[in-house]
């Protein structure tokens, strides 16, 4: 699954002073509703995305995916350093969950629960009962 990553302004900001730590803090993944443009300048924090949080139940928790084995590598011959993580996974339960076609990225470490990136899908999904979403080989580059 493809998708476009757009990195928060304030996730470069809070890098640059110290206050986020990738593999060291806690990542965290929430899907966003259809109507969901991200903006990276106005888009800081979790309070300013989670109206567009889609609505819990049927499997799905607001504000409960955290990110497992979070790593940073080197990568010299690209010019960037590139985060991976587990693929998260969603399963659908007693109904649907969506329609959504973006996830956010907030570290929940910092008291201002800073986003860090969004995907966004390109498409549109609902997991429907029984069934089973899972991004895949998530890789933040950062350049």
């Amino acid at each position: 699954m493809a998708g476009v990553v757009t990195f928060s302004n304030h996730v470069k900001y809070q890098m640059a002073i110290g206050n986020i730590n990738l593999p060291g803090d806690t990542l965290k993944a929430i899907l966003m509703d259809t109507s969901f443009a991200f903006d990276k300048d106005a888009h800081a924090t979790l309070a300013d995305v989670s109206a567009s949080q889609i609505a819990a139940g049927n499997g799905y928790t607001q504000n409960d995916k955290t990110l497992t084995n979070v790593a940073v590598a080197e990568d010299d011959a690209n010019d960037k350093a590139e985060m991976t993580c587990d693929d998260p996974s969603w399963t659908a339960s007693g109904g649907s969950i969506g329609p959504f076609g973006a996830m956010i990225i907030y570290d929940d470490t910092p008291a201002d629960d800073t986003v860090v990136a969004c995907i966004d899908f390109g498409t549109d999904y609902t997991i429907t009962d029984g069934a089973s979403f899972t991004p895949q080989d998530i890789k933040l580059s950062l350049t």
